[in-house]
């Protein structure tokens, strides 16, 4: 208890101790505040009257320095002129507030332009000769009178017109050779030059890169004649001008490569710098003026290639074939066309070429249906005479033709993907945003975006306008659920294809329409016809069906024969051509059945029954025995129907059970029909309905 009462003690004592410490402390500072203010002005004054003395010295010093600095400039001692302007220089920087400081920054600009002038001579015998000596000394001087860009420009005008005379001399000694060979050779000459320069650059300047990069960017900015007037000139007389662009293309790639890659190997950050990002820009600067014209010459190309596809000829049979043959055709100049954009653009044109690529099908599919008018001339049925040997040869051709419409659907599909993917492959890997990209792939994507040699959306499109329209047009289809790129295309294909399938079934229905056609105004159906074997009590199974309603169900029974050859093998072809087509009388296709055949035997049959009933509802006359005679013919071509796997319609049901039905039993009956049909059966019976 003893210890603990003192150490308590001594912790009272510790305390107050601190107290008057910190009382001392707040004494102090309020006594010295108004001290240490004092001490920093009289500091200031000090400061300011260290740089008045310094401003005066100096002063007197610019006198002294400009006293005799005529004397010294017509000594034409290099080393003393250069020393008095630094001087001088010096002097100038420390008198910025005198009153003619203008003046005496203008004397010693002229002063420092003399002595260039001076200069100027041995400064480009010096780089000329590649005096490495030489060279640092005027590159020490330049850089002490701060004029040290202007020596880089010496430097640049000298070996630009060297590089300049060597491309002139090149056409000189082969004026009639290609746009390819020089280009090559001086490629090759910039390389050569690039490569030595380097390492003198680096002794003389220090950053190597940047004036050696300037220095090629100069050239190729300057040369005359210009890369793109020597190419103009080349394709103007070329026959296939896209293949020369994109040999040319290679070239340039190839050079590129080379300097990347020796940029590179200077260290991290080479590649980016300023200078080197307008090295590449003018590396591929004529490449920007045909990328914008890439659509024309592609347009060209293609109509060339359309204009080569033969689809007319005088028989119908070779017509179709030809018709058939085209398909691959067209779309062998699409994918050839798919290419060019990315040999000759990187993918840079994907922002055009699906419009060329549309409008080119357009043509195509205008050519298409005109031919397919001009055979729908010759394949008209005769209907007098049914359907012969020559008009089921008509319905096999337009089969075909239907078999042509899926095959350009399967390859328009393929197209698409095609583009889809070289788009995402190409340009996708620098361009867009990356939020919807793993890590890994959004740093691959970074590290394009950032080197001046592979982000083509910078070097081959000229305005901000086609680079946002590409990102745009990549993030789609990144982002999209079923991106495609030829929308408007598929639906001129997908609206031929529905077309050709009214056309195919126009000729097959032919004469089942003048068949039915007729049986309005049949002589049978009337009432009181003079030797009419008909009479009311004839029992119904001692009628036949009458001629026009056998010749139906024959020519049904004839159609699976002459689908079977386009239905029954495995066919892509007409599988894509009919999900896309719309057959009458069928609603939306959902799954498709095992053979086609039965989808064309239903599509008939549904349109036989539909017109059948419409043209039994025009009967203006219908006598009881001649009814009988009705439900006959409609029996029979409902056990048509069955045996060919095929239901009868509803309407055919019911006209059935009301031409059967008594004249008690017809209210009673009609209440479940459609008014109109048994209003339209009651009038032709003479039936009286309340």
């Amino acid at each position: 208890m003893k210890e603990a009462e003192a150490v308590k003690q001594e912790a009272t004592m510790l305390h107050e101790q601190m107290k008057m410490v910190k009382y001392d402390i707040q004494k102090v500072e309020h006594n010295t505040a108004k001290s240490m203010q004092m001490l920093l002005e009289l500091d200031a004054v000090k400061m300011r009257m260290k740089a008045a003395s310094e401003a005066l010295r100096e002063a007197d010093n610019w006198t002294t320095l400009s006293a005799d600095v005529e004397d010294v400039f017509e000594s034409q001692d290099i080393d003393a002129m250069s020393k008095k302007i630094v001087g001088m220089q010096q002097s100038l920087h420390i008198l910025t507030d005198v009153p003619d400081f203008a003046e005496r920054c203008s004397y010693l600009e002229s002063l420092k332009n003399r002595l260039e002038a001076m200069l100027s001579p041995h400064i480009v015998a010096a780089f000329s000769s590649q005096s490495l000596d030489s060279a640092q000394k005027f590159a020490r001087i330049f850089n002490d009178i701060e004029r040290f860009p202007q020596l880089c420009k010496y430097y640049q005008r000298c070996h630009k017109s060297n590089l300049h005379n060597a491309w002139k001399q090149i056409h000189q000694q082969s004026p009639d050779g290609s746009v390819m060979t020089w280009l090559t050779e001086f490629y090759d000459q910039l390389l050569t030059t690039w490569n030595a320069q380097m390492k003198w650059c680096s002794q003389v300047f220090g950053d190597s890169i940047t004036i050696t990069s300037d220095l090629l960017s100069e050239t190729l900015s300057g040369l005359d004649p210009s890369i793109v007037s020597c190419v103009d000139r080349m394709i103007s007389t070329s026959n296939c001008p896209i293949e020369d662009l994109i040999t040319i293309r290679k070239i340039t790639d190839r050079f590129a490569v080379h300097l990347e890659t020796a940029i590179d190997s200077h260290g991290t950050g080479s590649l980016y710098l300023p200078s080197v990002d307008r090295m590449a820009q003018s590396i591929y600067a004529p490449f920007r003026v045909y990328t914008s014209k890439f659509c024309q010459l592609e347009d060209d190309l293609l109509r060339n290639a359309l204009d080569n596809i033969r689809l007319d000829h005088e028989d119908v049979m070779d017509c179709v074939t030809l018709l058939g043959e085209s398909v691959p055709k067209l779309f062998a100049a699409a994918s050839v066309a798919n290419q060019h954009c990315i040999d000759l653009t990187s993918g840079c044109g994907y922002v055009m070429l699906p419009r060329v690529l549309q409008d080119y099908l357009k043509k195509y599919l205008i050519e298409f249906e005109r031919v397919l008018v001009n055979i729908s001339e010759k394949c008209r049925v005769d209907p007098s005479t049914g359907m012969d040997t020559d008009e089921w040869d008509s319905f096999q051709n337009s089969l075909r033709i239907i078999q042509a419409c899926g095959d350009l659907i399967m390859h328009l599909d393929e197209l698409d993907q095609s583009l889809i993917s070289n788009v995402v492959t190409t340009v996708g890997r620098y361009c867009a945003s990356t939020g919807s990209l793993s890590h890994k792939e959004s740093l691959v994507r970074s590290e394009l975006k950032r080197n001046p040699f592979r982000d083509y959306r910078q070097l081959l499109l000229q305005s901000v306008d086609s680079r946002q329209a590409l990102e745009l047009l990549i993030t789609r289809l990144e982002e999209g659920d079923s991106p495609s790129m030829m929308d408007e295309a598929k639906e001129q294909v997908y609206a031929l294809c529905r077309h050709v399938h009214k056309f195919s079934f126009d000729i097959v229905f032919a004469p089942l329409q003048q068949h039915l056609t007729l049986v309005p105004n049949m002589q049978v159906w009337k009432s009181g016809i003079t030797g009419s074997a008909l009479t009311p009590n004839l029992p119904n199974f001692s009628l036949t069906p009458q001629e026009y309603i056998t010749k139906i169900g024959q020519y049904l029974m004839t159609l699976p024969q002459q689908l079977e050859p386009f239905t029954m093998e495995n066919n892509p072809m007409l599988t894509v051509a009919i999900k896309y087509g719309k057959l009458p009388y069928i609603g939306e296709i959902g799954e498709l059945p095992e053979h086609l055949a039965q989808l064309w035997l239903e599509s008939v049959a549904r349109g036989c029954m539909q017109v059948y009933a419409d043209q039994i509802l025009k009967i203006p006359e219908l006598a009881e025995p001649s009814t009988k005679q009705l439900v006959t013919d409609i029996d029979y071509l409902t056990n048509v129907l069955d045996d060919l796997g095929l239901e009868t319609s509803e309407v055919a049901k019911n006209l059935v059970l009301l031409l059967n039905a008594s004249q008690e039993e017809y209210a009673e009956l009609s209440e479940n029909m459609p008014q109109r049909l048994s209003s339209a059966v009651a009038n032709m019976r003479g039936l009286r309905v309340d």
